[in-house]
């Protein structure tokens, strides 16, 4: 395997990783905002920042010190922490000599940066995650005392990563059990209403009633049967009709097409601002607001309009539909993402749908990793759903997703 294959088979699996947390980036990180500052307090500097790199963007999930959100990854330093051959990390005495750094917009103008240290936030997988990092405008000096605790530091905020993580799990597992209460008090009516049948016939038949045990028995049976049936019906009560899930508070783990479009707009605003997209999201009103798993939908969507911005001019549109559809207990979600860009020859459509993708250059000369796509391929097949490409050169390209949100 040659060294371009390798870096792309460790960067999916480092890519895939990272869906796997599941993690909003605009929702609070429990936890996360108190080891951030702390990693500032310890090496004295004026910023820190907690980031996570995907494919296209470094997402800063907790800063102290800076009011940032995100960058495009090919302008952050941390892109080189993740790919640091050690945990050492990397330190950058002073980002003006720097030839990657000198002319980035952190460094020429405010908050003018000088000095920067990052750690990379590592796996138990031994994937690179992101990395915690410390900046500050003038030059400093951090010991190596100091370095390790800031290593310390990355490992407890992977680990408030991964609790947060498994705490959603549970509650996804406790609504689960909870549907699995309703499917379970419905199978039981079936045979209970056969019991109670039975009785009623027994209990009709004249040549029985001087059988006074028999009776006894059958009035058992039936009573029995009858507070079964009582508790099921207090079971079903319990919000599991079939509208239970629309017009309520959303849970930890999951939204709704109006909160999912909410984010989006948010998520890519920058995106869109820099380089002038008419951006528009339309929603099929009749399920908006009912809750659905947000599992790997952001990573999903995210990186497709991405790759849309990335490929389409100055001034071009983006247009995406969302519909949430009912498949008798299934809930599928449909994704159009629609642009002008320059779109995509048919060897391209294959390669991405067939064998992974190669990385090119955006229409502002915006860097990727080939990978974006590649990894909705593989989430989306995670979610047992179909990814739809029809796209022509010069025209532009529609992605199409169809996949069970459960």
């Amino acid at each position: 395997m040659n060294q371009i294959s390798s870096f792309h088979e460790n960067e999916l699996d480092r890519l895939l990783a990272l869906s796997n947390l599941g993690i909003d980036y605009y929702e609070p990180k429990q936890g996360l905002n108190y080891l951030t500052e702390l990693a500032a307090k310890i090496c004295g500097t004026e910023i820190s920042l907690v980031n996570l790199i995907d494919s296209f963007t470094q997402w800063s999930v907790s800063s102290y010190g800076m009011d940032i959100s995100q960058m495009p990854r090919e302008e952050s330093v941390c892109q080189y922490t993740i790919h640091t051959s050690s945990n050492e990390g990397l330190e950058v005495k002073d980002l003006r000599n720097d030839e990657r750094f000198k002319n980035m917009f952190y460094v020429k103008g405010s908050p003018n940066l000088r000095y920067y240290m990052g750690v990379p936030l590592t796996s138990p997988e031994g994937y690179n995650l992101g990395a915690l990092c410390v900046m500050d405008s003038n030059l400093m000096h951090l010991t190596d005392d100091v370095k390790e605790v800031l290593r310390l530091i990355a490992r407890q905020i992977v680990d408030r990563l991964r609790l947060n993580n498994l705490v959603a799990d549970l509650k996804n597992k406790l609504k689960e059990s909870e549907l699995n209460q309703k499917k379970l008090a419905h199978d039981i009516r079936g045979p209970i209403g056969g019991i109670l049948g039975l009785s009623d016939l027994i209990l009709e038949e004249d040549e029985l009633t001087t059988h006074q045990e028999i009776l006894e028995y059958t009035e058992m049976i039936k009573q029995s049967s009858l507070s079964l049936l009582d508790l099921s019906k207090d079971i079903l009560s319990k919000e599991f009709d079939g509208n239970s899930n629309r017009n309520r508070d959303l849970r930890e783990g999951e939204t709704n097409l109006v909160k999912l479009k909410e984010t989006i707009l948010k998520l890519l605003a920058p995106q869109i601002k820099v380089k002038q997209i008419d951006f528009d999201v339309q929603l099929n009103p009749e399920n908006q607001l009912e809750s659905f798993s947000k599992l790997y939908v952001l990573q999903i969507l995210g990186n497709l309009l991405s790759n849309s911005i990335k490929f389409t001019k100055a001034g071009g549109t983006i247009t995406v539909l969302m519909n949430l559809k009912r498949n008798e207990l299934d809930l599928i979600l449909e994704l159009s993402v629609e642009d002008n860009g320059i779109g995509m020859t048919s060897s391209k459509i294959h390669e991405i749908l067939e064998a992974g993708t190669s990385t090119h250059e955006g229409t502002r000369g915006e860097q990727g990793f080939g990978l974006g796509l590649n990894l909705v391929k593989q989430l989306v097949n995670q979610r047992n759903g179909t990814l739809g490409i029809d796209s022509k050169l010069g025209v532009g390209t529609k992605f199409t997703i169809e996949m069970k949100v459960n």
